[in-house]
């Protein structure tokens, strides 16, 4: 017959000190098997470690992390039921389940520990990752081995977006397990769940931690029409617009930015909405250079002439690019009565053009163009002079048609 568990002994400190002391070797060898090495600790990770504290149905174990273990009483005690453990006692242990801040650990050797089948049971009910590997791509999703054990992970439920299938195959992810079988047939697990749990932990301690103005480091991880999503350092994920990303304007962000590339970002906004999370970024504002508007009145002065680059084409005219972030419109008023009109009517996006600046509208970041001028206009001075002009007329021709014109009065 089975002895009964007395709780009420498994406080008691009345233990002589001698029996409850560590010694600096016991640690030293208590961190030299460890698994972990102060890193962080995973499914099956084995390691020794001391028992901190003894409750009603769990113990406290310490690892070689900044975090402790949880161990199931009922996992301590001898085949006839009985508890031989204390508060200070050393033991191997086995990583069973690993969630967040919670460590889950069964004794080494153990059924538990061995069979992973009660582990998968408690990482169900008490809603734990547990790692598994990605076999292959099945049916509407992927078959995935945990411990002996093979589960479904539908496809939905594999990652945010799935792209390629073969990307999965034969890596090791965590999972939480959302429908559990008892003779371990039916398992189906989900990584997405385990993202957001992430996702959301990452998060609170990103707004806790990062202020705006913060300049970052980042990586790009997809982009749309309207900008980039920018995976930033913490694991969170922010969106640098396509005004943010340079300061020239841009019609995608592809043009300069590919998925993968590292980039320096600056935090503008951190938005709390409906519980999720927004945070605008800019590369343009992490680059140090400022805004090179700041210089144009100094640097681009009414009257003088630039090469530019047709950026944009509109009915009303042309925006034109002079320098990164400096662009300002040539009016269609301002070449219609030009020499050849055509010139500037057949401009497309890329085309180079020379223009003069007219006018510069600092507070609104406007600068309206020109055609250039000659220096000096001496045309005027051909008729003036007496010069033939093209239809063969000079001022003595204009002279001698008024003394004929005398002479028939």
């Amino acid at each position: 017959m089975s002895k009964k568990i007395n709780n009420d002994n498994l406080f008691d400190d009345s233990a002589p000190a001698q029996n409850l002391k560590i010694q600096n070797d016991d640690f030293a060898k208590m961190f030299e098997g460890s698994s972990g090495g102060g890193t962080k600790l995973r499914t099956g990770d084995t390691f020794k470690g001391e028992i901190l504290a003894i409750n009603k149905d769990e113990a406290f174990v310490s690892t070689s992390t900044t975090k402790d273990a949880v161990i199931m009483v009922a996992d301590l005690l001898n085949e006839d039921k009985t508890f031989k453990y204390k508060k200070g006692d050393i033991i191997d242990v086995t990583v069973v389940a690993v969630r967040g801040g919670e460590i889950r650990v069964s004794r080494t050797g153990s059924k538990k520990a061995q069979s992973g089948l009660d582990s998968l049971e408690d990482a169900h009910d008490m809603e734990l990752p547990v790692e598994g590997r990605v076999i292959e791509p099945c049916n509407g999703g992927f078959k995935v081995q945990i411990e002996n054990k093979v589960a479904f992970c539908p496809i939905s439920q594999m990652d945010y977006k799935v792209g390629d299938a073969a990307n999965y195959v034969n890596k090791k992810f965590e999972f939480l397990i959302t429908q559990y079988d008892p003779k371990g047939r039916n398992l189906v697990v989900s990584r997405r769940k385990v993202l957001d749990l992430q996702k959301a932990e990452n998060e609170g301690e990103f707004m806790q931690t990062t202020k705006v103005d913060t300049i970052v480091n980042g990586e790009v991880t997809r982009m749309e029409k309207f900008g980039a999503f920018v995976k930033i350092d913490g694991g969170v994920e922010g969106l640098v617009h396509i005004s943010e990303i340079g300061w020239s304007r841009l019609g995608d962000p592809s043009e300069v930015l590919s998925v993968g590339q590292k980039v320096q970002v600056k935090i503008l906004k951190i938005d709390d909405v409906d519980g999720r999370l927004k945070i605008s970024l800019s590369i343009k504002q992490a680059g140090g250079e400022g805004d090179p508007w700041m210089m144009v009145p100094q640097k681009y002065p009414i009257g003088s002439q630039w090469d530019g680059t047709v950026e944009k084409k509109e009915n009303y005219g042309l925006f034109v690019n002079i320098a990164p972030g400096i662009t300002g419109l040539l009016p269609r008023s301002k070449w219609r009565d030009s020499m050849d009109p055509s010139q500037f009517e057949n401009k497309k996006k890329g085309d180079k053009i020379k223009i003069q600046i007219d006018e510069i509208l600092f507070e609104q970041k406007r600068i309206s163009m020109g055609l250039p001028v000659d220096a000096e206009d001496n045309s005027w001075r051909e008729h003036s002079s007496g010069k033939a002009t093209k239809s063969g007329f000079g001022s003595s021709s204009f002279q001698n048609l008024n003394d004929l014109l005398n002479k028939k009065k």
